[in-house]
């Protein structure tokens, strides 16, 4: 394919893309007309309880960068300063509640709590923050206001298309949302993005080069600064605020996650297609392949499974992760090789761990290296140590120069290891709080194929761990006609 042609075809899968996932005019008149009457109810809400709130809606509705099938909706209440930080979440969830009063609520958590409701089937966020002169925030949310009127003040009708195909790249590889679960970009951070670059391609060949630290600095607020820049942020990607000198749009997105997305510009920019946008759901394997794959594919899958964790998603998922990271470094440090590991829940009914190990077994005995023959204190020590320890099978002996024994393991299989850790939750372990609650009431350590009676009365786990354990990225998939 020569550049040209390759360039053509980009435009065109870019084209047909933004057709389908753009708002029609009617759309937009519906959407805008439940946000407007939302942000009412919200003030009459607030004026009812004699709180003086300034209503606006805010997020992509606002800024019309929103996709077709997703019209979420920000209704953003600032209250006074004079409301203290301690109460203004339970203060906002009043009005939130009676605003959307007959709708279905959750309550979430980001800084603060806020509400998301279902209204007309669509969702809604209600949140709080404060009326705050630009600099002067008491709250993250302080910002969103004046993040608005920037996009507003430099997106045109074309440059909201361009963050739309931005956004669906990224969703559909999995990379969008600055939720704790995602980890990844926002939308603020996409229309950033392409106010920046000008356009989705030029984005996404700019990450392809994968440069060691990405800046971007609109503003130029550093500009002939960049030692003072690289001081205040130590994240790979920094996306300086426009609104917020002191801020980088992009701290909460994961390396991981920026790390997909430049190898996923690279293959887009290489070989474009649809899938990238609208990605092929995930088929799950029947149970008796399943069965037949982790029982031949040579490592150990520990399935550590327990009941839901009653928590707002964000704390849910960050309490997750932070288990994760510490179970991982406990099966290490006891010589348990882990290949990969993952954290899923469902919110609702099952939360679980996966580990592939290299083994679940591992042998009886294990090297232990000593000092060097040159530290003569040390070496003291060593055989002082263990020239006479029972857990010692074989030595001490001097081998390539240095002290060093055989001694029998203490733990060497891994279900009984985590069985033992987790029997009293776990929290020496650094199991976090609300993970070890539900660990205490019960769980269950399974191994391969033990795992069946979970994945075949559960579809949305069956699809995850169908996708796991493939590992490959569908966009690494020959195109499909």
């Amino acid at each position: 394919m020569t550049e040209k042609d390759r360039q053509s075809e980009i435009k065109q899968v870019c084209k047909k893309a933004l057709r389908l996932i753009s708002p029609t005019e009617t759309d937009r008149k519906k959407i805008w007309a439940l946000a407007k009457e939302l942000e009412r109810k919200v003030a009459s809400s607030a004026a009812k309880k004699g709180i003086q709130a300034v209503v606006r809606v805010e997020g992509s509705v606002a800024k019309d960068t929103w996709l077709k099938e997703e019209p979420d909706i920000d209704v953003f209440m600032c209250l006074p300063p004079t409301i203290p930080r301690k109460t203004l979440g339970t203060v906002s969830l009043e009005i939130a509640r009676e605003a959307t009063e007959g709708s279905r609520q959750v309550e979430r958590f980001a800084e603060h709590p806020y509400l998301e409701a279902f209204v007309d089937d669509f969702r809604v966020n209600i949140v709080p923050c404060y009326s705050a002169e630009r600099g002067e925030w008491l709250s993250a949310t302080d910002r969103t206001p004046f993040h608005t009127d920037y996009v507003n003040k430099h997106l045109n009708l074309s440059l909201r298309g361009e963050v739309r195909l931005l956004k669906r790249f990224l969703q559909g590889i999995r990379v969008y949302g600055a939720e704790i679960k995602v980890g990844g970009f926002s939308g603020y951070l996409c229309e950033i993005l392409i106010i920046h670059y000008g356009s989705f391609v030029k984005t996404l060949e700019s990450f392809a080069k994968c440069t060691p630290k990405m800046v971007v600095d609109i503003e130029n607020y550093y500009a002939e600064r960049e030692k003072e820049l690289r001081l205040l942020f130590n994240e790979p990607l920094v996306i300086v605020d426009p609104v917020d000198k002191g801020r980088n749009v992009a701290s909460a997105v994961k390396p991981q996650k920026i790390y997909t997305l430049v190898a996923a510009a690279r293959e887009f920019l290489k070989a474009p297609r649809k899938q990238f946008f609208f990605p092929p759901k995930t088929k799950a394997l029947s149970g008796e392949k399943m069965k037949r794959h982790l029982e031949h594919r040579g490592s150990d899958c520990l399935f550590l499974t327990f009941n839901a964790v009653n928590a707002v998603p964000d704390v849910l998922w960050g309490q997750l992760y932070r288990t994760q990271r510490a179970l991982r470094k406990l099966l290490e440090l006891h010589d348990f090789r882990v290949l990969r590991d993952t954290a899923w829940s469902d919110e609702k009914a099952l939360t679980a761990f996966v580990f592939e190990l290299e083994q679940r077994v591992l042998a009886g005995a294990k090297k232990h290296l000593g000092p060097p023959l040159e530290r003569e204190n040390e070496c003291e020590n060593f055989l002082s140590k263990y020239a006479d320890n029972n857990s010692v099978v074989s030595g001490p002996y001097i081998e390539d120069g240095r002290w060093l024994v055989e001694i029998q393991r203490k733990h060497t299989d891994a279900v009984d290891f985590l069985t033992e850790k987790l029997k009293d939750g776990g929290r020496n372990a650094g199991v976090a709080e609300l993970i070890s609650e539900a660990l205490k009431e019960e769980f269950n350590i399974k191994v391969n194929g033990e795992v069946l009676n979970v994945y075949s009365c559960n579809s949305a786990f069956a699809e995850f761990l169908t996708d796991f354990l493939s590992g490959k990225p569908f966009w690494l998939k020959p195109n499909e006609a």
